[in-house]
């Protein structure tokens, strides 16, 4: 009947302590980012009690994704709270029991222990659980997403949306309490946060196999890794922004993550070991196309480019990179272009004097051969052998 109706469309207003939960949830919104329309997925998070609220975009919902902006908006509140409200995001939760009961993803809890989080999902279909933030969304898709934000790329869209986050808290009354702005509150209600204990490492990890060519396949595209990692399985760690891959405790190779497909993402240092076998691939290898070395070692590199050996030559003069740095041998290579000289023999001796100079090697004196008193410079000494018979 009508009384049954409007009970059920009832609903309970929510108070909240300072610290006491924040809420989460996604949104997808429509922005232009190089000049190209593209669906991005809304990170929303909101101070339950101050309703400051954090907005970041990302290309993907993904759980690393999820760690990211946690991270980032803790670092922003300058702490977390007692609890976190979610939705039955699958990326958090793994099972729904009966009532409150939930299976939460082994990592999840993981970044919840970290930030001393307690997270606590909603019961299905009933929203208003975490209506504050479901009111952001809609909000923030009329007064931040409208008209249709354009920028270079998510870096410079999620800077100007942090930005904006903090105007509108600036200017706009708390709905409790009117004489105050929600900035005013939310500065009062850090003292109750807990304080952020730095970046949870947030990753999705996984295993993978190396192939001949240095590559490491992940999420439709290619990576490459150090030549020494081929022929034995990886680990492959996922970030926010990143990938990184690991074996045996050390890092094999680092890149910037691409949400393209099909995509081929080399770093040319990888393939070093490779050359010292096979210089001549120096020309028309795929990692070495459009490569951009310092000025003055690509001054040598095209200098000795058509000479016999040349390839060989400059492949040397990568190698030189692992042991003296590429910065101490680009001022080598321009020292010897100021001499004249672009032979890779002299700008391995320079580099081989400066390391000398630097790193004078002393031989440590038995204690009878050590001198307890400095003796005189006195070159009139020598004169005395010339009176002698």
């Amino acid at each position: 009947d009508r009384h049954e109706t409007g009970r059920r469309a009832a609903y309970v207003p929510l108070s909240f302590a300072p610290g006491e939960a924040y809420q989460f949830d996604w949104s997808h919104e429509v922005v232009v980012l190089g000049g190209v329309a593209v669906k991005v997925k809304v990170a929303h998070m909101r101070l339950c009690h101050s309703r400051m609220m954090f907005i970041r975009a990302y290309p993907r919902e993904a759980q690393e994704m999820v760690f990211d902006a946690h991270d980032r908006g803790f670092a922003f509140f300058r702490g977390a709270c007692q609890r976190g409200i979610y939705d039955n995001m699958k990326t958090a939760v793994e099972t729904v029991f009966v009532g409150r009961a939930r299976d939460y993803n082994r990592r999840f809890l993981q970044m919840c222990a970290h930030y001393l989080v307690e997270p606590q999902a909603c019961t299905p279909a009933a929203g208003w659980e975490k209506g504050q933030v479901e009111s952001q969304v809609k909000y923030a898709r009329g007064r931040v997403f409208s008209p249709r934000l354009k920028f270079r790329d998510y870096e410079e869209l999620n800077g100007w949306l942090v930005d904006r986050c903090i105007q509108l808290a600036r200017t706009h009354a708390h709905p409790d309490v009117p004489e105050k702005t929600v900035w005013e509150m939310f500065l009062a209600e850090r003292a109750a946060l807990v304080p952020y204990a730095g970046s949870f490492d947030g990753f999705h990890a996984r295993m993978a196999s190396v192939t001949k060519t240095c590559l490491v396949r992940f999420d439709n595209n290619r990576y490459s890794v150090s030549s020494s990692a081929v022929g034995r399985p990886v680990e492959l760690r996922a970030y926010a922004g990143r990938i990184e891959i690991r074996q045996d405790g050390r890092t094999v190779g680092v890149h910037a993550r691409s949400f393209e497909r099909d995509r081929t993402v080399y770093d040319p240092w990888h393939y070093i070991g490779v050359l010292e076998r096979k210089p001549g691939a120096l020309r028309n290898g795929a990692p070495f196309r459009d490569w951009i070395l310092p000025v003055s070692i690509e001054r040598i590199r095209r200098r000795l480019a058509d000479r016999p050996g040349g390839d060989r030559q400059v492949v040397r003069l990568l190698v030189a990179v692992n042991e003296h740095g590429l910065t101490c041998v680009d001022q080598a290579c321009r020292e010897a272009l100021e001499d004249g000289m672009h032979s890779v023999d002299v700008i391995l001796n320079i580099l081989s004097r400066r390391d000398d100079a630097t790193n004078p090697v002393l031989p440590a004196l038995p204690e009878p051969l050590v001198l307890h008193h400095a003796p005189v410079a006195d070159c009139s000494r020598y004169d005395i052998l010339r009176t002698r018979p």
